[in-house]
């Protein structure tokens, strides 16, 4: 835990045992770093992971307070789920048809989203950007309509680049192909390095378009030991690379899908070591890493790529333009060969979604929806695990992400997350269960839960629902609800 968590953590032990009460000002940023023997920044970040997740709000020229409305959600502490088993080998993948029954019947506009794969729409600056597709497209000059085939827009290319410089990251416009959406850039680089048969990595559990990736081009999956906190399990990884031929790494290092988890950056910097020895290339899945709930993102794995070897695929679509089909990835030494097999395939992204975000990122602000985006986002959490935690049955296991909109939900043994997802359908609500997640459909007791649909009224009935459901399958009375104290 880096020191201003560690501050963090203890003004939060403070208000959840009403030492600090709501309205209380926070100790000063001078007060609290002389007390405590740490920087003004680190109080600084502290009090920004704070505000992030809902305990405390700042006024202008007078500092922190506890924040008037604390949601019992905020002192939830269910367990986390426990790391995911071995696989002995590697397996083929049959995944499709499954996922397409859970998502197919999860499409209803009036269903309650907890399955859904994208946050809610009221997040994103949508008429602003309809501005910026308005202004793009009367600007465009005829030519770039051929300039922007693969690679893409020149101009959005320049802006990513820079976005990367400022994170830290040496990433060349030329490095970056343009794609539609990062499903698409996973896609590319996935055929530019195997050949029908080989063996793919992935975590334990995995983003299901993963597995349905393998399962098109008829790879093999080997499935890593995965912890839903500190991500997949370097040793599990070096011991698989020394007994099987793998050619690819498909990982999201950074707020996993299901999971959450975020690796350590240490242990980035050991994954692309590792990776870099038995010259396997990394396809780098990182479109969650602006939903970040503490003061800085983290590195993705590419910061620390050396030899070209990691290919760092992004998009817009998860933290500023759903529906704008606008990916890309920062291909390394494979970017002629990504290129190539996009232009044989859909030749370019839009050209009129690449001119919106281009126009978009040129007028600023970009960083200020993004720091509303992730408190929207951080709250929400908060308020499901509580709810999880006061109707979920004895024993479930939660993670708790620090970045992103998913949790993944361990429930007991004799649920089962398929009929949990077919009963919640019924009462109206979507859920992802976890047989979607592996290539052997081994999460049969999880589910993963999207918390980001912070406009949904009824989101913490909703999870009353599910919670009542799945006591019932375990066995369990459904447990009731607190009881508020009087006002």
């Amino acid at each position: 835990m880096k020191r201003y968590e560690r501050h963090a953590d203890a003004m939060a032990q403070l208000i959840h045992n009403g030492t600090l009460r709501p309205g209380d000002r926070m100790p000063s940023v001078r007060e609290a770093s002389r007390a405590r023997g740490i920087s003004p920044s680190t109080v600084f970040a502290a009090y920004y992971l704070l505000e992030a997740q809902g305990l405390v709000h700042s006024r202008p020229r007078s500092g922190y307070y506890v924040s008037a409305r604390l949601p019992a959600a905020l002192q939830a502490r269910p367990p986390e789920p426990l790391p995911s088993p071995p696989q002995r080998g590697s397996t083929g993948v049959a995944i499709s048809d499954l996922v397409f029954e859970v998502l197919g019947s999860a499409r209803d506009r009036d269903l309650v989203p907890l399955g859904s794969a994208f946050p809610g729409l009221e997040l994103f600056p949508l008429e602003r950007l309809a501005r910026c597709l308005s202004i793009g497209m009367r600007q465009l000059d005829p030519w770039t309509i051929v300039n922007s085939l693969s690679p893409g827009n020149a101009r959005l290319r320049q802006q990513i680049a820079l976005r990367y410089r400022l994170h830290g990251v040496a990433v060349e416009p030329d490095e970056i192909i343009l794609t539609n959406g990062a499903l698409e850039a996973l896609n590319l680089c996935l055929e530019a390095v195997v050949q029908p048969g080989d063996t793919v990595v992935v975590e334990s559990p995995t983003f299901y378009a993963a597995l349905q990736a393998l399962e098109r081009l008829q790879l093999q999956a080997l499935e890593v030991a995965t912890h839903p906190r500190d991500g997949i399990d370097l040793d599990a990884l070096a011991q698989a690379l020394a007994q099987h031929p793998v050619r690819a790494c498909w990982l999201m290092p950074s707020f996993q899908n299901p999971l959450g988890s975020l690796m350590p950056t240490g242990k980035k910097r050991e994954l692309v070591a590792l990776l870099e020895r038995h010259q396997v290339p990394l396809i780098e899945d990182d479109v969650y890493g602006e939903l970040h709930f503490a003061p800085h993102r983290p590195p993705p794995a590419k910061a620390f790529d050396g030899a070209g070897r990691v290919m760092h695929c992004s998009s817009f679509s998860k933290c500023l333009a759903p529906g704008y089909r606008v990916g890309w990835v920062a291909a390394g030494q494979y970017a002629p060969r990504v290129q190539r097999l996009k232009l044989m395939t859909t030749l370019s992204a839009a050209i009129p979604s690449q001119q919106a975000l281009s126009e978009y990122l040129a007028q600023g602000g970009y960083d200020r929806h993004l720091r509303q985006l992730r408190r929207s986002l951080a709250q929400q959490q908060a308020l499901a695990l509580a709810a999880i935690d006061q109707h979920f049955p004895r024993g479930t296991r939660v993670s708790r992400p620090e970045g992103g909109y998913f949790v993944w939900v361990e429930l007991p043994a004799q649920v089962d997350a398929l009929a949990l997802h077919r009963l919640a359908l019924q009462q109206g609500i979507s859920l992802a269960p976890g047989q979607i997640f592996s290539a052997d459909q081994r999460f049969a007791h999880s589910v993963r839960i999207n918390y980001g649909h912070p406009a949904q009224a009824d989101f913490a009935q909703a999870l009353h629902t599910v919670g009542a459901i799945a006591c019932r399958l375990a066995g369990q009375v459904p447990r009731p609800p607190a009881i508020s104290p009087a006002p």
